[in-house]
């Protein structure tokens, strides 16, 4: 018996009883579908995490206090100045100190919870931010301690309801007045929950004295440091080390500080997710099994109503391996005609997840690889022919004699 005639006889094997076979097909589908779905949120996860720290650079470390002291000293101001200070750092172009916490905002007749970051002037050029109307906030406003405050695009909106003509008005940060002096360029979220666009922006100054209270006066929560380019981040972390290692004497032998790099990050979300979309597919791949425990289920019970048939085929000189052939031919149509219509469900699926985060502001775009097309297509076939391996061995192991006394 060859292929074709094969396929021809499953093929109407299997339309003889279509809802059979249909819901034979959905264990599959589903399983399919569900795979190609979840890795491509995965994926999607994927590419936002890196976009959105790729548009940072690759050149910038982030200094803050820790390390291996039990007791690490804080992150100042003065070690900001020593880091910038080209003498003693060469490779490094600027150093950007933050405060950062929660307050919330509020309005006449509108309250939100957001993050709150006391900069300095070197934090737009550290994290590439903009205004999309407005001033940044300068040198002379970190000086006076001024009572001004820039929004996020999503804090605009929730307070205000736009992010345009918002400058000069009032809002209150933790029940205290501060002037808008702009709103945000949108930046977006990360796709992990952190979101650049729901945070407002106080001079650091003003930050520490009014709003972020610390231990010490010149204490800040972390240092942005840019290196001259990405193949300098090495040196510009050697530096780094050496200049805190002088400063903070109190740990001697010990670093009391943290420094990771913009790649460390990359390098370490691609792992994380990674690790999440493997975990994805692999939840969504057992319902491929249960799809083909479904198929080896309908492929016996088929064996049994059709064992007189297969007698007779027996009695005019079919062999063992054309029983077996015919009967894993079905079972392989059964799940490649599932997977190929799980394939555009989960196609479909995938689409349908991009435009509901679009419409919630969430930037994750689902992307589907053919490496999780051909894996989901494989796993299928390879589905169909392990679990109707047992129901094609059983009727090729069917005595001529004994099947055509079945009624």
């Amino acid at each position: 018996m060859n292929l074709f005639s094969s396929f021809i006889e499953a093929l109407e094997s299997l339309t003889s009883n279509k809802v059979r076979s249909g819901l034979t097909m959905l264990g599959i589908i589903i399983g399919v579908a569900a795979v190609i779905a979840m890795m491509s949120i995965g994926f999607g996860a994927q590419a936002a995490i890196t976009n959105q720290i790729a548009s940072i650079g690759t050149n910038l470390l982030y200094v803050k206090s820790g390390g291996d002291a039990d007791n690490p000293q804080p992150i100042t101001l003065q070690d900001a100045a020593a880091i910038a200070d080209p003498q003693q750092a060469p490779s490094v172009t600027h150093v950007a100190a933050v405060l950062q916490g929660q307050v919330e905002a509020s309005v006449p007749g509108e309250t939100t919870n957001t993050s709150l970051v006391g900069i300095t002037p070197e934090f737009f050029q550290v994290q590439n931010a903009d205004v999309a109307e407005g001033q940044m906030i300068s040198q002379k406003y970190v000086d006076d301690y001024a009572a001004v405050v820039l929004l996020g695009s999503d804090v605009a909106t929730t307070l205000f309801g736009k992010t345009e003509g918002l400058t000069g008005q009032k809002v209150r940060l933790n029940g205290q007045v501060f002037k808008v002096i702009g709103v945000l360029e949108s930046q977006g979220g990360n796709g992990l929950g952190s979101n650049k666009d729901d945070r407002v922006l106080v001079p650091l100054s003003t930050a520490r004295v009014r709003l972020l209270q610390r231990d010490t006066a010149s204490e800040v929560d972390m240092l942005y440091v840019q290196a001259a380019s990405a193949d300098a981040t090495t040196a510009v972390k050697e530096e780094v080390s050496q200049i805190l290692r002088a400063r903070h004497r109190k740990n001697l032998g010990v670093d009391d500080f943290d420094i990771l790099s913009t790649q460390d990050l990359l390098d370490t979300m691609n792992q994380v997710t990674g690790i999440l979309t493997a975990f994805l597919g692999g939840v969504a791949g057992i319902s491929l099994l249960v799809g083909g425990i479904g198929i080896m289920n309908i492929m016996l019970v088929t064996v049994t109503e059709r064992t007189r048939e297969i007698g007779l085929r027996k009695a005019i000189g079919a062999r063992k391996n054309d029983i077996r052939f015919q009967f894993i031919v079905e079972s392989a149509m059964l799940s490649l005609g599932g997977g190929a219509i799980g394939i555009l469900l989960g196609w479909g699926i995938s689409i349908l997840i991009g435009k509901i985060a679009a419409s919630s502001g969430t930037s994750l775009t689902p992307v589907i690889e053919l490496s999780s097309v051909l894996m989901a297509t494989a796993f299928s076939a390879a589905v169909g022919l392990f679990f109707g391996l047992y129901p094609a061995n059983r009727a090729a192991g069917l005595q001529p004699v004994e099947a055509l006394r079945v009624d």
